[in-house]
């Protein structure tokens, strides 16, 4: 054993590599030491079956549990505290996942995974608030359609009292195997019975109360949706979802949030941002002017001469940030609307009055009439 190379240095892996990390390190590995591909390379086949040993080891949880611990002499026969050696090496385990997009099969030694626990599927269900709603927050009432685990037989398929029974046609294995002939030779893959599924077991009376273990039924839930959650945010509820398979965790439920349009806020983040109108009076004189707030109408002074367009900024009184205490700002953006289809004595009024109106009142415009006479020499 003290010839051997450490299984992770082969694979040129850190110890805590992942079932991903391991698997990927090998494909690549395999791919070019492979004997078929370097026919008379001795070194290069010595090399595959080299990989092929540390893979074979450490992409099972078990082995590589023991080799963490006890190192080679875990599969060394005459090693007290593990034994149980590999029985040799065919250096084609696994070699299916590497040209299984070639051939459509692996080269053998391949286990079922049929029986493997499978969360279920995830549902997606949309609610539509308002956007007062959305930024005080509020519970509302969802109802789905899910996949449930059959209560008759425990979600086995078979009717509860009976047994099943081992698979024909793959004898309890789960896998059928076959023999293609192929570029590199002829190459054994195994697949997943088609009569059971890969399950080993078929079921000989079915329940008579579902189909194949699962009852489609309509859920109603009751979801809280906090305050400041964003358009088309998926608020997540964990294992209320379509059942898992083979004892799997059941999937989830993802609300999708619509939220309607407000009459008066424009939302940018969570600043929220209007228009309010002013008359040309109350923009030259100054008023009270009802400012909107998502806490409701809040009266402002201005002051006298409001330029269209002045922008006010309220701290504080913006949109709530999704799960905390701050909030945005709300900008106020002044309009000053000009009046319409004037009678005679409004004209006149009018005429006066900018008749009356000097440079002290016209900043803007006396400005704008120097830069025209400088520039044109008037």
């Amino acid at each position: 054993m003290a010839d051997k190379r450490d299984y992770y240095e082969v694979l040129g892996l850190s110890k805590g590599a992942s079932e991903d990390e391991i698997k990927k390190a090998y494909r690549k590995l395999a791919k070019q030491y492979h004997p078929d591909l370097n026919p008379g390379d001795t070194a290069a086949e010595a090399k595959f079956k080299e990989i092929s040993e540390a893979h074979e080891v450490l992409s099972d949880a078990e082995k590589r549990a023991k080799y963490d611990q006890f190192g080679h002499a875990a599969f060394d026969p005459s090693f007290g505290a593990g034994g149980g050696g590999f029985g040799g090496f065919s250096g084609f385990d696994g070699m299916g996942d590497i040209f299984e997009s070639f051939f459509g099969g692996g080269f053998g030694g391949g286990r079922s995974r049929a029986n493997a626990p499978i969360k279920g599927e995830d549902i997606e269900v949309s609610v539509t608030i308002t956007f007062e709603e959305a930024a005080f927050g509020c519970e509302k009432e969802i109802t789905f359609r899910k996949k449930e685990a059959c209560k008759s037989c425990s979600g086995t398929g078979a009717k509860n009292g009976t047994e099943m029974e081992t698979c024909s046609q793959c004898g309890g294995r789960g896998v059928v195997t076959t023999v293609q002939r192929t570029i590199l030779g002829n190459m054994q893959s195994q697949r997943p019975c088609p009569s059971c599924g890969g399950k080993g077991k078929r079921i000989k009376t079915p329940c008579p109360d579902c189909s194949g273990g699962v009852n489609v039924v309509n859920k109603k839930l009751i979801v809280t949706i906090p305050a400041g959650v964003e358009y088309g945010q998926a608020l997540p509820i964990r294992g209320r979802g379509n059942a898992g398979k083979n004892g799997g965790p059941d999937g989830d439920v993802y609300v999708v949030v619509n939220i309607l349009p407000h009459k008066i806020f424009k939302r940018q983040g969570n600043d929220l941002y209007c228009t309010v109108p002013l008359s040309i009076s109350e923009a030259a004189l100054g008023c009270k002017v009802e400012i909107p707030t998502l806490d409701g109408p809040r009266e402002h002074k201005l002051s006298e001469g409001v330029q269209p367009g002045m922008t006010m900024r309220f701290r504080g009184k913006g949109f709530p940030q999704f799960r905390t205490s701050f909030k945005g700002d709300l900008y106020v953006t002044f309009e000053v609307e000009i009046p319409k289809s004037l009678d005679k004595k409004q004209k006149k009024l009018f005429k006066e009055l900018g008749e009356s109106l000097g440079d002290k009142n016209m900043e803007k415009r006396k400005s704008f009439s120097d830069k025209m006479k400088s520039v044109f020499n008037k």
